[in-house]
């Protein structure tokens, strides 16, 4: 952990920005609170003035408080949505957006002559305090402050909703109460103490199988909708009024149209590769142009910025805004889906009928695979060398390894099989016009990684 901090405080000195100080932030993962002191430790025993969070912060009021503060960056020690052995160690620009691949090599090369001499410089947190080269900084009040010049909070609160909220027992605890809680909006919020287990849960990811407790809830309380935030509530899941799980592909949509029809706005949308084609149906209703990039918010960031987007968003259920932080907020996606509900007086199963009413029917799902590191090459190339005329009788009209395998039919359907770059998984998704038919094109698929295709 000392070694990590040593790597960013020497990028820091590298690059000039060691003068302008560095934020440092966690989750609710077991013992982040320390790593994060430790962390801030051996930015004061480096000259770099650290701005450590007193309480457990969601990663975009840390991405804003980069900006606020007009620091050289940002660690936060957070393993996301991983499961509950994981912690993770983050770093944001100067930006507040996530690391290039360029500025993550670099870290990666101090690390590694860290590693070799053995050296960090620190100081004790006690001692760094009193000198005033670590200052505790609470990050929620321009974050919340934030959020109200972005979207009317009075109308939500006044509009007689009822929210179940799920953080996952994660950073985003409290949030919403806090920005919801007075009206007559009615929020309720489960899984809302800390608990590093994060039990009932394979992993604070909000996605369906992990969402169970939150559909029970929509369901016994008659609640409008259910809302959850990851482990470090960048990411954001939805279950409509009758307990069903929204995929993140109609959820980006839905906030696309909001901003396109409801808010009246215009510009670019981006995407990463995973994400819908019911987008490129918007494109033409609207006249916005779409762009596509690899999976990672570190590939959509940079080029929301470059083409001045309105929305950015990926399937893992992270989306960014214009005039808010080139990063991911599931807090923000959460109210502005709210006030898509308001504005349109409609349920969340009825905004996915208006919706396909505009762009057709569109299905999706996801498999993960489990696989032997020893079987890699093997699964490698056989898909690889797979290059089919159709898959499942509806011709291949194109083919790309963009970021894995992908297949475009002729119908707009499409596959892709892509190994995880952060977890030991091969993913497989599927979208087509009916939900039979992803179910069969990821049976095909699964039957390819298995060596059974023909």
């Amino acid at each position: 952990m000392r070694v990590c901090a040593q790597a960013v405080a020497d990028y820091l000195k590298e690059t000039g920005l060691a003068q302008r100080g560095l934020i440092i932030g966690y989750d609710t993962r077991f013992a982040s609170e320390d790593f994060a002191a430790a962390a801030a430790e051996v930015a004061a025993g480096n000259a770099v003035k650290a701005y450590l969070c007193p309480k457990a912060t969601p990663t975009p009021a840390i991405s804003l408080g980069v900006i606020a503060q007009k620091t050289g960056g940002a660690i936060i020690i957070t393993a996301s949505h991983n499961p509950a052995n994981w912690n993770g160690f983050k770093y944001k620009t100067e930006s507040g957006s996530s690391a290039s691949s360029e500025v993550t090599t670099k870290i990666e090369e101090n690390i590694i002559r860290t590693l070799a001499t053995g050296k960090t410089k620190q100081i004790p947190l006690a001692q760094a305090i009193e000198q005033n080269r670590v200052k505790y900084l609470d990050l929620a009040p321009a974050y919340y402050q934030q959020l109200t010049n972005l979207i009317n909070l009075d109308e939500i609160r006044h509009s007689r909703l009822k929210v179940v909220v799920d953080p996952m027992y994660g950073a985003g605890i409290g949030y919403f109460q806090k920005l919801l809680g007075n009206g007559v909006f009615e929020l309720i919020e489960i899984n809302n103490e800390r608990n590093p287990l994060f039990p009932g849960m394979r992993q604070p990811e909000p996605i369906a199988a992990n969402l169970s407790k939150l559909s029970a809830t929509v369901k016994r309380e008659k609640a409008s909708v259910g809302l959850a935030t990851d482990g470090d509530a960048d990411r954001l899941g939805i279950i409509d009024e009758n307990g069903v799980y929204i995929s993140t592909l109609h959820v980006f949509a839905l906030l696309c149209l909001y901003l396109l029809e409801i808010r009246g706005e215009h510009g670019p949308i981006v995407k990463t590769i995973t994400m819908t084609s019911m987008l490129y149906r918007l494109e033409e209703l609207f006249n916005v142009p779409v762009y596509e990039t690899p999976v990672g918010f570190k590939y959509v960031a940079p080029l929301m910025t470059a083409e001045q987007a309105l929305i950015g968003g990926e399937e893992s259920g992270g989306y960014g805004f214009r005039g808010h932080i080139p990063e991911r907020d599931g807090i923000l996606a959460g109210l502005y889906f709210l006030d898509l509900m308001i504005k349109t007086g409609k349920s969340p199963s009825q905004l996915i009928n208006y919706l396909h009413s505009k762009v057709g029917p569109h299905y999706y799902k996801r498999v993960d695979v489990k696989f032997s590191e020893s079987a890699r090459q093997a699964i490698n190339n056989r898909i690889r060398d797979y290059s089919p005329e159709a898959i499942d009788s509806i011709r291949v009209v194109s083919s790309d390894t963009k970021d894995g395998f992908r297949f475009i039919l002729a119908d707009n359907s499409w596959l892709l099989i892509r190994f995880s770059k952060t977890e030991p998984l091969l993913r497989l998704y599927a979208e087509s016009n009916t939900q039979n038919r992803v179910e069969r094109l990821l049976e095909l698929a699964q039957g390819l990684v298995e060596g059974k295709a023909h």
